[in-house]
C-alpha cells in the first residue's frame, strides 16, 4: 500500500508539474502574441503597393518641366509607399493638359495607382463653362504641390518690342505661343492686355513646350508667358537667359522675384498705368491659381481617405528626399511645398466664384 500510494502521489506531482509547465507557455505565448510590439507581424498583410505600378499622367511632352519634375517624383517616390512599387510616367499632352485631367478625372479606378500632373490654371475652363471640361475641379484627389508660383512673359530680345511702352503702342502686337486656354501661354498675355493695355497676337494649338521652343527661334513667334519656376528650371530657357537671346518683360508675384530683381511686376504696373479697382480685383482673382504652384498633383475623385494620406505622405517625404532635393538644386527647383490638403481647400476657393467674375474671366479666356 506505501509504494502504490507513493506511485500514485508522484504521479499527481508530476502532473501539477506539467499542467503548469503548460500553462506557463501558453502565458508566455500569449503575452509575446498580444504584445503591441509584435501585432504588425501577426495580422500584416501583403503591402497594398507590393508588386503595384503607380502611373503619372503627365499632360505634357517629354522634356517638359512638368515631365522632369514628374519623372523625379517617378524616380524617388515608390521608396516611401509600403511595398515600394514601381512608378513609370506616361506622356498624355494636348489642350493645356485637359486630355490628361479628363483620363484621370473619368478613366482611372479609385485606387491610388494613378495620378495628374495639370496645369493648376485649367480650373479656368471649368468656371467659363468650356464644353471640353469632363472634370469638376473640387473633386479631383489633391496630393500636393512643390511651391507656390508666379508667371512671367519673356520676348525674344531682337525684336523691335525693347519695352513695355512699345508693345502697347505697336501697330502690329507681338506673336506669343500656347498650347491652349487655361495654360500661361493663352491666359497671362489675356491678363497683361486687360489690365495695363498690352496687346499681343496669341497663336495656339502647340501640342507642348519643344513645339514652341522651336517656333521662337525660328521667328514664328517672339514672346511666350510660363512660370517663373519653368523659365529657371530647364533648357533652352537657362541658356537663353544667361546669353540674353530673351528678355524678361513683366513678372506676375506682388514682389520682384530675386532671380530677376529689374524686371517690374504686374503690380507695379497697375499702379503705374492706374489700372481700375474693379480689374485690379480681377487680377487678383486670376493669380489665385499661383497658389497651386507650377507643377500640382491630383489622383483619382473619390480616393478612399486612408489611401489619400498614404500618399500625401509619401509626396511629402519625396519632396524632402536627398536625391530628390540633389537633382532640384540642379534644376533651378524651389521647393516650398504646398500639403494636399490645403489644396483640396483652395480647389474649391477658386471655383466658388461670383456671376460677375465668371462673365470677366469668359471675356478674359475668350479665343
Amino acid at each position: 500500500m506505501t509504494r502504490s500510494s507513493d506511485n500514485l502521489t508522484h504521479r499527481f506531482k508530476s502532473s501539477q508539474v506539467q499542467t503548469f509547465k503548460l500553462f506557463l507557455m501558453v502565458s508566455l505565448l500569449t503575452f509575446d502574441l498580444l504584445n503591441p510590439l509584435n501585432l504588425e507581424p501577426l495580422f500584416a498583410q501583403a503591402p497594398f503597393y507590393q508588386g503595384k505600378t503607380v502611373r503619372i499622367f503627365v499632360g505634357y511632352l517629354s522634356g517638359d518641366s512638368h515631365d522632369l519634375v514628374a519623372r523625379a517624383y517617378a524616380r524617388n517616390m515608390g521608396k516611401y509607399l509600403r511595398g515600394n512599387p514601381e512608378i513609370i510616367v506616361q506622356n498624355m499632352p494636348g489642350a493645356g493638359s485637359m486630355i490628361a485631367a479628363n483620363h484621370v478625372y473619368n478613366l482611372t479606378k479609385p485606387d491610388g495607382l494613378s495620378l495628374g500632373s495639370i496645369a493648376p490654371g485649367l480650373y479656368y475652363t471649368q468656371l467659363t463653362g468650356r464644353k471640353e471640361v469632363q472634370f469638376d475641379w473640387t473633386r479631383f484627389t489633391w496630393i500636393g504641390s512643390p511651391e507656390k508660383n508666379g508667371s512671367l512673359l519673356f520676348m525674344r530680345s531682337d525684336t523691335p518690342y525693347k519695352t513695355l511702352q512699345d508693345i502697347r503702342n505697336a501697330k502690329e502686337p507681338p506673336r506669343c505661343s500656347a498650347t491652349g486656354v487655361g495654360t500661361s501661354g493663352h491666359d497671362v498675355p489675356k491678363l497683361f492686355e486687360e489690365t495695363i493695355g498690352l496687346k499681343f497676337r496669341l497663336i495656339t494649338g502647340y501640342p507642348g513646350g519643344a513645339e514652341q521652343d522651336l517656333a521662337l527661334e525660328r521667328g514664328e513667334v517672339h514672346c511666350r508667358a510660363i512660370t517663373i519656376a519653368a523659365y529657371f528650371s530647364r533648357e533652352p530657357f537657362i541658356t537663353w537667359h544667361k546669353t540674353g537671346f530673351v528678355r524678361v518683360m513683366i513678372q506676375t508675384p506682388r514682389q520682384r522675384n530675386p532671380k530677376i530683381p529689374d524686371v517690374p511686376t504686374l503690380f507695379e504696373l497697375m499702379d503705374q498705368y492706374k489700372t481700375a479697382d474693379t480689374k485690379r480685383r480681377q487680377a487678383i482673382v486670376y493669380l489665385g491659381a499661383g497658389g497651386f504652384g507650377a507643377w500640382p498633383i491630383v489622383s483619382t475623385p473619390g480616393l478612399p481617405a486612408d489611401r489619400a494620406s498614404i500618399l500625401r505622405e509619401a509626396y511629402a517625404k519625396t519632396l524632402k528626399d536627398p536625391d530628390f532635393m540633389d537633382e532640384a538644386k540642379k534644376r533651378g527647383w524651389e521647393i516650398r511645398p504646398v500639403s494636399g490638403e490645403d489644396l483640396q481647400a483652395l480647389a474649391k476657393e477658386v471655383i466658388d466664384q461670383p456671376p460677375e467674375v465668371i462673365e470677366w474671366l469668359k471675356k478674359l479666356l475668350a479665343k
